[in-house]
């Protein structure tokens, strides 16, 4: 996907979870060798900006400069065709979830950053394995409707920003909804996870949502 769509596209997105988990700028394993070299190729072509996830907030500039990309916030507005669009990983804003809110709090704090950073990579490579287990186990115990986005939340980003679309991920339920806002229709896109299939959202004047097989994995 970065190949052929870096050679078509001005601008690429990422909106978080581009890995499963990531354990330091300085990880010398051969898939972070392999993302590395994937992103500096589709920086050469086009604008590249990486927006951080649930499991790869530990990206940091170090990287970032080494692939010649942009690391945005989240959130993160841009303005296509007059209208502002709002872009976000998507974790904010399952509000509901108390226990997940509380977790995130703790690890995207600087200090967390410092300390985690400071182990060896052994030392993070487990740790890793851990907070995945962890995760699962969590959210196997978890009634689903929590772990979607609070509708209250949703309203609230999009008056704040003053935006018109949504773009955001995380929850693995894609989809295009249309929310009424102060008497106006407003559109939230959803993109899916990349277990079966790979999801591309593409602007060409309007969006248009893509499902693609992964080698052959794709469910119909």
């Amino acid at each position: 996907m970065l190949r052929r769509e870096s050679a078509r596209c001005d601008e690429l997105y990422v909106l978080g979870d581009l890995t499963e988990v990531w354990i330091g700028d300085d990880d010398d394993c051969a898939f972070a060798e392999l993302i590395r070299d994937e992103l500096k190729r589709a920086g050469a072509q086009c604008r590249v900006h990486l927006m951080h996830g649930n499991r790869d907030f530990l990206i940091g500039p170090d990287f970032a400069r080494t692939c010649g990309i942009d690391l945005i916030d989240d959130p993160w507005v841009i303005e296509r065709n007059a209208k502002r669009i709002l872009l976000c990983h998507g974790d904010t804003l399952c509000t509901d979830d108390l226990a997940y809110q509380q977790m995130r709090a703790v690890v995207r704090a600087p200090s967390w950053h410092d300390e985690t950073l400071a182990k060896s990579l052994a030392e993070r490579r487990t740790l890793a394995v851990f907070m995945r287990m962890q995760s699962r186990a969590s959210n196997a115990n978890k009634p689903a409707k929590i772990m979607d986005v609070a509708e209250a939340a949703v309203t609230q980003a999009m008056l704040l920003h003053g935006a018109d679309v949504m773009i955001h991920g995380h929850t693995h339920r894609p989809g295009i909804h249309q929310i009424a806002i102060t008497d106006r229709y407003h559109r939230r896109y959803v993109l899916g996870d990349w277990e079966h299939c790979g999801w591309l959202l593409r602007f060409d004047g309007e969006f248009n949502m893509l499902r693609f097989p992964l080698e052959g994995r794709c469910e119909t």
